[in-house]
């Protein structure tokens, strides 16, 4: 059923005021609900130049595995429920960085790197164009590692297995795009959907049968 986007799911423990619609990268972003999960450790900087990880990694390795993980195919406790669906109203230009930003929360508030799925509807992620250099087979090897935050085009998206969160930039693209990022978003998220983009063309997807 279409959105509000005046009133976003937003969980009883988040911080900070509401975001507005975003022009470029001064939005502020509302914080996602992270759901409960313990603190996260201090996260270590990038590693080197030759093989960059997604900037989204900063937990350890050690810290991930402690956690559920989310490899292999969706189980019944992730898809027994509709994911929870927040809004972050944001321009196809400001989408990228709003999604980069809930995902900057998301491991602030102690989700594992492998909690996170973020598709992408227009120019893809430099990460996801970065590793794809490298080959399809790399590429989706990293996908199925499972231990880290994982950026996909919507027309591959769906190659993607549930996690407990999935972040939708409408960065650009045909409408077609929008659409099948939403669809597959909604049925690979386990506990919470997060979409950054227009409220307008969000509620019209979404209200298209999502």
């Amino acid at each position: 059923m279409p959105l509000i986007p005046e009133e976003p799911q937003i969980h009883e423990k988040a911080q900070g005021p509401r975001a507005t619609p975003a022009s470029g990268r001064t939005a502020p972003t509302p914080r996602p609900v992270p759901g409960p999960r313990p603190a996260a450790p201090p996260r270590p900087g990038r590693p080197g130049p030759v093989r960059p990880a997604p900037p989204a990694q900063r937990a350890s390795r050690d810290t991930a595995a402690a956690q559920p993980g989310p490899a292999g195919p969706a189980t019944p406790a992730a898809t027994s429920a509709a994911p929870q669906i927040q809004l972050i109203p944001a321009t196809p230009d400001g989408a990228l960085d709003a999604a980069e930003e809930a995902v900057d929360l998301l491991l602030d508030s102690g989700r594992t790197p492998g909690d996170v799925l973020v598709i992408t509807t227009g120019e893809p992620h430099p990460w996801a164009a970065h590793e794809l250099s490298f080959g399809d087979a790399a590429y989706w090897a990293q996908h199925d590692a499972g231990d880290d935050v994982f950026y996909a085009d919507a027309a591959v998206a769906d190659r993607a297995v549930s996690r407990a969160v999935v972040v939708v930039a409408l960065n650009g693209g045909p409408e077609a795009a929008a659409a099948t990022a939403l669809t597959v978003a909604h049925s690979r998220a386990g506990a919470l959907l997060i979409v950054c983009g227009d409220p307008q063309r969000i509620n019209s997807v979404l209200g298209a049968g999502v």
